[in-house]
């Protein structure tokens, strides 16, 4: 079972040792339909609207908040409010969020190189060096370590759960998960 969530933050549980634990809200997801397990589910983000989404709307009887779609393997066998139920029985869940994007980045910052020597006349700083071989190939080999662009990419880890609150939504994770508070990504039912 898959549900879309948003990072809210961080914070520990009030024990000895203390635990950190990531709070993740699980969002009010609509299932408009159901095939075989996999269904197209809407849920609300932000003001996106156009006549495709409108229509969307309109075909599945939703109202003006939800404005966004994505296909999720839910528990459902109809259409209506996606059953979160299940949560509360999970013992452990992967969470699927994007990092935070760092742009184009240096070999040092991307990729914890070294650097060259800051004294004497050298002027390698913090460059990339030698990248090449001799006359064969005669190229740059792929997958070389190099500048570019850092971040931004989707990071799945799995965490134990540590409660979820029906009522709120709120569900805490032991540990961390990638992204900025208010990223929303997915989090599913690990076996």
């Amino acid at each position: 079972m898959e549900f879309i969530v948003e990072k809210i933050g961080m914070s520990r549980t009030v024990s000895v040792p203390a635990t950190p634990v990531t709070l993740l809200k699980v969002l009010e997801t609509k299932v408009c339909d159901v095939n075989e397990g996999v269904a197209l589910c809407s849920y609300s983000s932000g003001k996106k609207f156009n006549k495709a989404i409108e229509g969307q709307q309109k075909k599945y009887g939703l109202s003006k908040e939800f404005n966004r779609f994505a296909t999720l393997t839910v528990a459902n066998t109809e259409a209506g409010d996606l059953d979160v139920s299940v949560l509360a029985e999970a013992a452990v869940l992967r969470s699927t969020f994007k990092t935070k994007g760092r742009g184009f980045q240096g070999g040092v910052k991307r990729w914890n190189f070294a650097g060259g020597r800051a004294s004497h006349g050298h002027r390698m700083g913090r460059r990339t060096g030698s990248i090449g071989n001799c006359e064969w190939p005669g190229r740059v080999m792929p997958g070389k370590k190099m500048p570019g662009q850092y971040g931004n990419t989707n990071v799945s880890v799995k965490n134990d759960v540590v409660s979820f609150d029906a009522e709120t939504g709120i569900l805490v994770v032991k540990g961390s998960v990638s992204g900025s508070n208010g990223r929303l990504g997915r989090v599913r039912i690990a076996k």
